[in-house]
């Protein structure tokens, strides 16, 4: 792909996900530095790529409007791709890919993609060997050439959004994906009266006020999140994309798993304690009630290992 002048990257969503992509484009974009990279993504993830160094622009991705669909098609088939990376493995991401004409397309083989038959729209597979996502992400960036080592995860120093404590606290963010990768409410409510007799505050951020006891609520967007992140002494984290910003920015805290795998979906870089039943079963249902591993983590095992951070 030396050849390349113009390459299109293809992570659409979610949080986590888009996360975890950053250190395969910083690689192409070191490895590649004269190559305009353009990133396509809904719209409401653009403040975690915003500023990024490795980013030339952003392509915004709304499938909810015939109008958009058509104008993204235009832009990208007018835009002179050489080369298109689909990181997410979806037909609907690998139809953004193909918009774009582009000589080539790299993604994953049909073992890999998380919908096979978006591999149809690849001219050529990757079959990864590593288990953590961002390594695979990594090898698939040096399936279309890449060459660049090291990680790096450029983000945003974000923007104080609501109100947090004047003293130290600590972050959580209480929601998943789906039910069964959460924490049950009243353990954040033991947590946060144990936090608060050591000086310490237990704040949950969302999108909406989240009301706990022994708890204060953080309303806040993505930039908000990012700065008071930033700011918190640790966090507490599920499988989510909160938890995966925390290890990005390489902050300390406890991750608590249950039915996702830690050794593929994790935070990465080693900063963040997993905490998981050993006797949690593996499974990516999405369950509409908290799994049984989750409630046996109780909050007795997670203030044994959050107290030495506080």
């Amino acid at each position: 792909m030396s050849e390349a002048r113009r390459m299109l990257v293809v992570r659409l969503g979610a949080m986590g996900d888009i996360l975890h992509t950053l250190p395969a484009v910083v690689s192409l974009k070191r490895s590649f530095p004269a190559v305009k990279l353009t990133w396509a993504v809904e719209e409401r993830w653009a403040p975690l790529l915003e500023g990024n160094p490795a980013v030339d622009e952003l392509a915004f991705v709304n499938r909810r409007k015939l109008s958009a669909i058509l104008e993204l098609r235009r832009r990208l088939r007018e835009s002179g791709f050489e080369a298109a990376i689909d990181f997410q493995g979806l037909i609907k991401s690998a139809i953004v890919a193909a918009f774009a004409r582009p000589e080539r397309i790299y993604g994953w083989d049909r073992s890999t993609a998380r919908e096979s038959l978006a591999a149809l729209f690849y001219s050529k597979t990757v079959t990864p060997k590593a288990i953590h996502v961002v390594d695979r992400n990594i090898e698939l960036a040096a399936g279309a050439g890449a060459t660049s080592t090291g990680i790096s995860f450029p983000l945003p120093q974000g923007r104080p959004e609501g109100i947090l404590p004047d003293g130290p606290f600590v972050i959580a963010n209480p929601t998943a994906g789906w039910a069964s990768k959460q924490w049950p409410l009243e353990y954040y409510s033991e947590l946060g009266r144990r936090l608060r007799d050591k000086g310490v505050r237990l704040v949950l951020n969302g999108a909406t006020a989240i009301d706990v006891p022994h708890t204060e609520a953080h309303v806040s967007g993505l930039a908000g999140l990012i700065d008071a992140t930033r700011r918190a002494v640790a966090v507490i984290g599920v499988d989510s994309g909160p938890l995966h910003l925390a290890a990005a920015l390489a902050k300390t805290g406890v991750a608590i798993f249950g039915p996702t795998d830690p050794a593929r979906n994790g935070p990465f870089g080693g900063t963040i304690r997993v905490l998981r039943d050993p006797h949690a079963v593996t499974s990516y249902k999405r369950r509409a009630e908290i799994d049984a591993s989750m409630w046996a983590i109780t909050p007795d095992l997670v203030w044994s290992a959050l107290e030495p951070l506080c």
